[in-house]
C-alpha cells in the first residue's frame, strides 16, 4: 500500500478554506481587524465569548470560524500577520429607509467589553450597510446614475467613491474616511435577484478591499523613516568615496572603518524593513485583484474604486517600492566602494611585499658575497694551520736524521692543502644547496 503524505488532506482542503458566507439583505455589518496579536491569545479570547453563549470552541489549528450568536452572526479569520472579526445582523428597520443610518439602532449590537479586551492593536474598522435597491426606490432614491439621499447624508461628498459591480447587480458607495466612531463606512445597494452566495462574495471582497488597503499602508511609515536614514547614509558614502581619491596610506584604515560601519547601518535597515515592504507589495497586489474581481463599472460623475486606489494608494506603494530599491542600490554602492578601497589597499600591500622581496634578495646576495669571502678566509686559515702542522712534522723528521728540508716540505704542502680544503668546502656547499632546493 502506498504511503500517504501527512499533509495530503490539509493541502486538499486548503481550496475550501475561508468559504464565502451566504447573505441576504438588508444587513448591517461591522468589520474589525487587529495586528500584532498572538494566535493562541486570540483564540482564547474568542472562545471566552463563545463559552458565554454556550457555543462550540475554536480548534487550535483552525484559521476560520463562523457562528450564530443568537441573531448576531460572527465570522473570524486568521491571516499571516493579522486577524479579522466580522459581525452582522439582519435589521427589520431597514425596510423603512427613513430610519436607515450608521447609528446604534441599525448597526450590530457588539460585545463592547469583549472587543476592548481583544489582544493586539486595532487597525481596521468598517461599518457596511447592505440595502435592497427596491427598498431605496420606495424611499425616493434616484436612478443609478444619481447619488441616493442616504449616501449624501451619511458619507463625505468631496471624497465619494462609487461603482457598479458584480455585473451591475451591486452598487457600492464609500468615502474612505474615518467618522466620529473611528470606523469607515460602506453602502451596498443590491438587486433582489442577487443570490445569497453572490452577495456573500461581494461583501467579502468589499471587506477585503478595506483590510488589504490598510495592511498595504503599514509599509509607508517605514518607507518614510528609511528615506531619512538613507539620505544621511548616501551623503556619507559620497564623502567617503571622494576622500578615497586623495587619501594617504595612513588614512585608509579609517575610511575602511567608516565604510564598514555604513554597510552595517544599511544592512540593519534592510533587515528591519525588507519583510514589511514585501508584505505591503503583496497586500497591494491582493487589493488590486479584489477590485478586479468586482468587475467594476463607472457611475457617471463619480470616481471608481480602482481610480481611487490608483490615484491615492499607488504613490504610497511606489514610495515603499522606491525605498526598497534605494536600500538595495545603496548597499550595492557601498559594496563597490569597499571593494575599490580594498583593491587599492591590496595593490599597496603587493607593492610593499614586492619591495620587501627585493630587499630580501639584495640582502641574500650580500650574504652570498660575504659567505664567499668567509669561505676564502676559511680556506686560507685551514691551509695555514695545516702547513704549520706539516712544518712541525718535517722538522721532527729532520731532527731524527731524515734528510728533508722543512721549508721545501711546507712549500710543497701549501697548494695541496689549499686545493683539498677548497674542494671540500665546495662539495659541502653543493650538498647543502641540493637539500634546500
Amino acid at each position: 500500500m502506498q504511503t500517504v503524505h501527512p499533509l495530503r488532506e490539509v493541502l486538499h482542503n486548503e481550496v475550501h478554506a475561508r468559504p464565502y458566507e451566504q447573505l441576504s439583505g438588508p444587513l448591517a455589518l461591522t468589520h474589525v481587524g487587529w495586528v500584532d496579536a498572538e494566535s493562541m491569545a486570540v483564540r482564547r479570547h474568542l472562545n471566552a465569548l463563545l463559552h458565554r453563549r454556550h457555543l462550540p470552541q475554536i480548534a487550535d489549528d483552525s484559521n476560520h470560524f463562523s457562528a450564530d450568536l443568537g441573531g448576531l452572526h460572527l465570522r473570524w479569520e486568521k491571516h499571516t500577520e493579522f486577524h479579522t472579526t466580522t459581525f452582522w445582523r439582519s435589521a427589520a428597520s431597514m425596510h423603512d429607509p427613513s430610519r436607515v443610518g450608521f447609528d446604534a439602532a441599525t448597526l450590530p449590537d457588539l460585545p463592547r467589553d469583549w472587543l476592548q479586551q481583544m489582544p493586539g492593536q486595532w487597525l481596521v474598522g468598517l461599518h457596511v450597510l447592505v440595502l435592497r435597491r427596491c427598498d431605496m426606490a420606495g424611499a425616493g432614491a434616484q436612478a443609478d446614475s444619481d447619488v441616493p439621499e442616504l449616501v449624501r447624508r451619511t458619507l463625505e461628498d468631496s471624497s465619494l467613491v462609487s461603482g457598479l459591480v458584480m455585473d451591475d447587480q451591486v452598487t457600492i458607495y464609500t468615502d474612505f474616511r474615518l467618522h466620529g466612531d473611528g470606523f469607515g463606512r460602506w453602502i451596498m445597494l443590491v438587486d433582489e435577484q442577487l443570490t445569497p452566495r453572490r452577495l456573500g462574495r461581494a461583501v467579502q471582497r468589499a471587506l477585503e478591499v478595506e483590510t488589504y488597503r490598510m495592511a498595504a499602508l503599514l509599509g509607508l511609515p517605514a518607507a518614510r523613516e528609511v528615506g531619512v536614514s538613507l539620505a544621511s547614509a548616501e551623503r556619507e558614502l559620497a564623502e567617503v568615496a571622494d576622500q578615497i581619491r586623495f587619501a594617504q596610506k595612513q588614512q585608509e584604515p579609517e575610511l575602511l572603518r567608516r565604510l564598514t560601519h555604513l554597510a552595517a547601518q544599511v544592512e540593519g535597515l534592510y533587515a528591519r524593513t525588507h519583510s514589511r515592504f514585501s508584505a505591503s507589495a503583496a497586500y497591494f497586489e491582493l487589493l488590486q485583484r479584489r477590485i478586479h474581481e468586482l468587475r467594476e463599472e463607472r457611475i457617471h460623475g463619480l470616481q471608481t474604486l480602482g481610480e481611487f486606489v490608483d490615484r491615492r494608494l499607488m504613490p504610497a506603494m511606489q514610495t515603499c517600492a522606491w525605498a526598497a530599491r534605494r536600500q538595495q542600490a545603496l548597499s550595492e554602492r557601498i559594496s563597490r566602494t569597499s571593494n575599490l578601497l580594498r583593491t587599492r589597499v591590496e595593490i599597496e600591500q603587493q607593492q610593499s611585499s614586492q619591495a620587501l622581496l627585493d630587499a630580501m634578495n639584495r640582502r641574500q646576495e650580500a650574504q652570498l658575497l660575504l659567505q664567499s669571502a668567509v669561505e676564502g678566509l676559511s680556506v686560507a686559515a685551514i691551509t695555514y694551520y695545516g702547513a704549520g702542522l706539516i712544518g712541525y712534522l718535517a722538522k721532527g723528521l729532520k731532527g731524527a736524521g731524515v734528510p728533508v728540508s722543512p721549508d721545501v716540505v711546507v712549500a710543497i704542502a701549501v697548494p695541496v692543502i689549499a686545493l683539498a680544503v677548497w674542494r671540500g668546502v665546495q662539495r659541502m656547499h653543493h650538498a647543502i644547496m641540493a637539500k634546500v632546493h
